[in-house]
């Protein structure tokens, strides 16, 4: 007999069973947000944002926008418009470099940030791009931490000014190479961290993104092959002179450019209490970035539900019978676009055969793992 699941129930098999500790970390639906929100931190987090409309010139959200965070990856657009700085329009970027340009904008490769890092002065290069940019809050790692990129200082309005020199001053390869990149952010990255949250998680293409995230209680990332990751370390002392930046704090970050014409320039920038999860992260700064007013943009559509269990595997059709697509980050709020009944699935004492398919993904998971009172998702339409 099928039996139910329950969210109480699934939240006690949690408890001692072998997924893990999601469950404390599973969100309930939530549904799309409307256009005309303003800002909503859930509660925890500490956040900076701006949004920008180029259109009509002016900021359509601004919370803490000076405060400086640690950049993590969203410091490689420095990385990159130092290596661009004066090249000239006719400049073409060489197939060697574009070897680790490429990888380093789409799918946030570390080593070719570290590479770039120790061979061009390290923190001469934000040096450099401060003066350039005429940045107000960007600032090099602290004394002792030189060797960190990821520890440079960026605050929500010095990013949108990286993004207006890029769209409105940048030569036009300059703007085409880097923005063009950005279009083609993989969701798996390097070091196997699913990084479309944020912007590319909340809103329909067009957009472009760069994404950053440092914490030692994010677990392994299981987006795609996984890697030995090499990135910067994401918790150390807080050496003197750093008081303003929280080097200890998980951090996940969301930027780029949203709508036809990139209308929207958006700046994300997020801690999370220490411990927070990666799944439970990614869904916070999901739900911020739902809530913001960014014009020119086309919302997902469809019922945002979470889900329990770690790894849960993402199929491409409704089966187990062939390989998954990719693996969700534990815990996470997805979107769900409809259902459909397949193959029954058992988890004890649980069977379900209903299947919930997530756009964003384009592929398939079993509904076992969705927090619903039945097996079959309320509210959400059939396939």
């Amino acid at each position: 007999m099928r039996r139910r699941l329950l969210a109480a129930a699934a939240a006690l098999l949690l408890i001692g069973g072998a997924a893990g500790s999601a469950a404390a970390d599973a969100p309930a639906r939530q549904p799309v947000q409307p256009a005309t929100a303003s800002v909503e931190v859930p509660a925890g987090v500490s956040a900076g944002v701006a949004v920008f409309d180029r259109q009509t010139g002016t900021f359509t959200e601004q919370l803490n926008t000076s405060t400086r965070f640690r950049s993590a990856s969203v410091v490689k657009l420095l990385l990159a418009l130092d290596y661009l700085w004066g090249r000239g329009p006719g400049y073409t970027v060489p197939a060697a470099d574009r070897a680790w340009l490429e990888p380093m904008l789409r799918s946030s490769n570390d080593n070719a940030a570290n590479t770039y890092w120790s061979d061009n002065g390290g923190t001469a290069i934000i040096t450099r791009m401060v003066s350039r940019l005429g940045l107000k809050d960007t600032a090099v790692p602290p004394t002792g931490l030189e060797g960190y990129w990821g520890y440079t200082a960026l605050s929500a309005r010095d990013t949108v000014t990286i993004y207006r020199y890029l769209l409105d001053s940048a030569p036009g390869p300059v703007r085409d190479f880097v923005m063009g990149n950005l279009r083609q952010s993989t969701r798996c990255a390097s070091d196997g961290f699913d990084q479309h949250f944020g912007l590319a998680g909340a809103f329909e293409k067009p957009w472009a993104v760069k994404q950053g995230w440092a914490g030692t209680s994010y677990e392994k990332g299981t987006c795609g092959p996984v890697r030995t990751a090499t990135a910067t370390p994401a918790a150390s002392p807080a050496p003197a002179g750093a008081a303003d930046v929280d080097l200890t704090r998980p951090a996940l970050h969301s930027t780029g450019t949203v709508g036809a014409g990139d209308r929207s320039i958006v700046a994300v920038f997020t801690l999370h209490p220490v411990g927070t999860s990666y799944g439970k992260a990614y869904t916070d700064i999901g739900r911020l970035t739902r809530s913001l007013n960014v014009p020119g943009a086309t919302r997902s559509t469809g019922w945002w539900y979470g889900t329990w269990s770690d790894h849960v595997n993402v199929r491409p059709n409704p089966s187990t019978g062939n390989a998954p697509l990719t693996q969700l980050p534990s815990g996470v709020e997805v979107l769900v676009g409809c259902q459909a009944r397949g193959e029954e699935v058992h988890v004890p004492p649980y069977t379900n055969d209903w299947w919930a398919y997530l756009p964003q993904y384009d592929g398939w998971i079993s509904s076992i793992y969705i927090n619903s009172p039945d097996n079959r998702i309320p509210d959400v339409k059939d396939c």
